[in-house]
């Protein structure tokens, strides 16, 4: 599983670069009382052309979503963001890594009414493997449905990414582990299928890829989109459903499919075999498709790829 984040030596912070260990917000904050953070997760991938991040612009854009969901604006532009987000990548001298873009109420307001709590922006990028643990990527994983469910439409805002949300995650993360999975699975209050505890899921029915539609209970995934990319190029019907819980269990194929996670296969699911328990052939050839892409080894159709280099 991944571990302990390894630290880098510099932060972006509102405009200038501090030290990793410098990077601090008080203890009364918003982001640490109530959870006030909109967040993304971008990686960056080491390339011929150089590093290089994945689907910047869409990242950045629903990060500016997800804060004017929460009425929050920003002190810095789209633009200053995005060139922040690559120059911090640079001022590390990372090549493969993890960029994490924070916008967040810091210190002053007592109460639930944030007004008078400043906003400030911050972004972190540090090293990241396999987010679900050494060997996820090829061989899949096993998860477990979850005793938790997402919220019903309407409780939270589910198209944000917004930090306070990530407590119902962290739930189905803890339970997971416990149960000795990898990741869980995660249903709508009404026992549809939504998502994975932190990605978006896939599977295959009878050679058509299918989603869980947006309906107010998951967040609407880069990288799912990308896959509804990918499927069609290589000639497969894609659908957003309803997905019943047993459609899991009878299920060709699972994967997962977000930022941290990639495209990782899901071998099992409560202990029932997935297929015959192997990575399927339309699984591996979205993942190999996508990760020729984002490390450059194919050619860049769609227009992905952001060299953090000028």
């Amino acid at each position: 599983m991944a571990g302990k984040l390894e630290a880098t030596e510099w932060i972006w912070k509102d405009g200038e670069f501090v030290k990793w260990e410098d990077a601090t917000v008080h203890i009364l904050s918003l982001a640490v009382q109530f959870g006030v953070s909109q967040f993304e997760g971008i990686r960056c991938y080491n390339t011929p052309e150089g590093p290089c991040i994945f689907r910047l612009d869409a990242h950045i854009q629903r990060l500016m979503n997800s804060c004017k969901i929460y009425r929050m604006e920003p002190d810095h532009s789209f633009e200053a963001i995005s060139e922040a987000s690559r120059a911090v990548v640079e001022k590390n001298n990372l090549k493969n890594c993890y960029i994490r873009p924070m916008v967040y109420r810091g210190y002053g307001a007592a109460g639930l009414n944030p007004q008078n709590s400043p906003i400030e922006t911050t972004i972190p990028t540090w090293p990241w493997a396999a987010y679900l643990g050494e060997g996820a990527l090829e061989e899949g994983v096993d998860v477990g449905v979850s005793s938790w469910n997402r919220p019903a439409p309407n409780t939270f805002p589910s198209t944000a990414k917004t930090g306070g949300h990530y407590t119902n995650s962290v739930l189905v993360k803890m339970e997971a582990q416990a149960n000795g999975y990898a990741e869980g699975v995660v249903l709508g209050p009404e026992g549809r299928l939504s998502e994975g505890g932190g990605q978006n899921i896939f599977l295959v029915d009878r050679g058509t890829l299918v989603t869980p539609q947006l309906d107010g209970t998951l967040l609407p995934g880069i990288t799912r989109d990308a896959v509804f990319t990918l499927g069609a190029e290589l000639g497969l019907t894609v659908k957003q459903q309803p997905v019943a819980r047993e459609n899991l269990y009878t299920a060709q194929e699972l994967f997962f499919c977000g930022t941290a996670s990639e495209i990782t296969p899901i071998r099992s699911v409560d202990r029932i075999s997935v297929g015959d328990g192997s990575v399927g052939p339309i699984t591996r050839k979205i993942q190999k498709r996508f990760m020729d892409i984002v490390t450059g080894q194919v050619e860049d159709t769609h227009g992905w790829l952001t060299p953090t280099g000028s």
